[in-house]
């Protein structure tokens, strides 16, 4: 592990001018350029609060105001967003990026890492435009708004370590990458992004309940639509898995990186 961080630490320059390509490629050659990150989920959060708005408003006892479920299924749609990011590049970093890997010789690790520092920077641009909208309607959850320091980092070790699963599977499987694209569909109605957990049967919250991600949602949710403090102690399973797929993924990583290259 020590010898993996400091090849990272030499190759720093490497990681950081890739996320600043990444980032120009992805939208200076466009014409609405950086505004593209945040139409797309602004898109989707106006469509899915004109057509569930009064209903799902109506099982939020407590929370009142006309931007309630506006800030519930942002809170929700942009930390999703951050999650699918992840998995969906990270199960095709090493195939993406084959050529790069074939002629330059660099610690391969660097690759999901770049992945990572994309994501996290698209993230927190359109969440500081979100956060600029609650401090204007007076929405703004206080001190309570530090507790998503956590819960960003519990997020991140369960996306980092199941998208490293799932990009060293799919080098040598690639149906991964068409299952990845198929549950990450299912896996978005099986979480409580557009819809409120209370308006749901007892036994359909208890069998939420196993999905990690409904957790996560929760205690966002729980933050900035309630502002309430998350139940921590409901997040626990979600940080063990975290770190149970980082140690498989590292595990793969590390067993399979010699034998990436014929395969690619």
């Amino acid at each position: 592990m020590k010898d993996l961080l400091l090849a990272i630490y030499r190759y720093r320059g490497f990681i950081i001018s890739s996320v600043k390509r990444d980032f120009q490629s992805r939208y200076q050659t466009s014409m609405l350029g950086a505004l593209w990150l945040v139409l797309q989920p602004l898109a989707m959060i106006l469509v899915y609060t004109l057509v569930f708005s009064q209903v799902m408003q109506a099982k939020m006892p407590g929370v009142i105001g006309p931007f309630a479920y506006s800030i519930y299924l942002c809170s929700g749609v942009l930390t999703w967003t951050l999650f699918t990011e992840i998995i969906d590049k990270s199960q095709n970093v090493f195939i993406a990026n084959s050529n790069l890997i074939k002629k330059l010789n660099f610690p391969k690790i660097c690759l999901p890492i770049i992945v990572v520092l994309s994501a996290v920077m698209n993230f927190l641009i359109i969440f500081s435009l979100f956060v600029i909208f609650l401090l204007i309607s007076g929405s703004f959850p206080g001190t309570l708004f530090l507790a998503i320091i956590p819960l960003l980092f519990i997020q991140l070790l369960f996306s980092v370590g199941l998208g490293m699963v799932f990009g060293v599977m799919n080098v040598f499987f690639r149906d991964v990458g068409q299952f990845v694209s198929v549950l990450l569909q299912f896996w978005f109605w099986f979480t409580p992004v557009v819809y409120v957990l209370n308006s749901l049967p007892s036994w359909a919250h208890n069998i939420l309940m196993y999905n990690p991600m409904a957790r996560l949602m929760a205690a966002y949710q729980s933050i900035f639509a309630y502002q309430k403090m998350p139940d921590w102690y409901s997040l626990w399973p979600v940080l063990l898995c975290g770190i149970i797929f980082c140690a498989l993924g590292m595990r793969l990583f590390r067993k399979h990186s010699a034998d990436m290259v014929d395969e690619l």
